[in-house]
């Protein structure tokens, strides 16, 4: 049986850094999906609050195999 990867876009937020946000992301994403075999960083932002960095966020998309499918 041929492999299935699917793909799923989620938002990581931290007031660290982007790395910690990119990490949030894997980390709540891996509570609901099983078998994540990695990430691409699609994009990053954040929000300003008074001139500083107050929120990092990292769009992040997750891929996983699909159970059943080696």
């Amino acid at each position: 049986m041929s492999s299935i990867v699917k793909v799923v876009e989620v938002i990581g937020e931290s007031p660290k850094s982007f790395d910690d946000a990119v990490r949030n992301a894997v980390r709540e994403s891996a509570k609901t999906i099983k078998n994540i075999k990695s990430v691409w960083v699609d994009n990053m932002s954040g929000v300003v609050e008074g001139g500083e960095i107050a929120t990092f966020r990292a769009n992040v998309k997750v891929s996983f195999k699909i159970e059943g499918h080696d």
